[in-house]
């Protein structure tokens, strides 16, 4: 199984005086057919109104833990009514001085049919986690708080 992104970028028609002032607006096509605005993060002279790197990689994370929180669940014939999650990336610097995301927070809240008790709930995150193909993928500290 494979993926596919188109990604595209112009250059602006205007001059560029700094060499740090180009544009970093840019246009993401999906293999699935959506199509995203992405830029840089603000604080990087990027968009405040398009998607940053940083930002994809933080719901690209939260999305996976979800739909394998929501699978586990389902097939431990737990109804879900809502899964909400305001998750968090922070960056910081690695040994090696480099700017990368550092930590992660994931901070699912989880609306359940029926009574589920907090020890389940916490071993179905840890599964989740562990199976998560994102996850998986990634180095950063990540931390999933569990609230009610």
């Amino acid at each position: 199984m494979s993926f596919n992104i188109n990604l595209s970028w112009h250059a602006s028609d205007e001059p560029v005086l700094e060499p740090t002032q180009f544009c970093r607006d840019h246009q993401i096509s999906y293999g699935s057919g959506q199509q995203a605005q992405g830029s840089s993060a603000p604080e990087y002279n990027g968009s405040v109104d398009k998607i940053n790197p940083e930002e994809s990689l933080l719901a690209a994370l939260s999305s996976c833990h979800m739909l394998t929180f929501l699978t586990i669940a389902h097939l431990k014939r737990l109804p879900i009514i809502s899964y909400q999650d305001n998750a968090t990336a922070e960056l910081g610097k690695n040994s090696a001085g480099k700017i990368f995301v550092s930590k992660i927070v994931l901070a699912p809240k989880i609306e359940f049919a029926t009574e589920v008790g907090d020890d389940v709930i916490a071993k179905i995150h840890e599964k989740s986690h562990s199976n998560c193909f994102i996850a998986n993928s990634l180095s950063p500290e990540t931390i999933v708080e569990i609230s009610y």
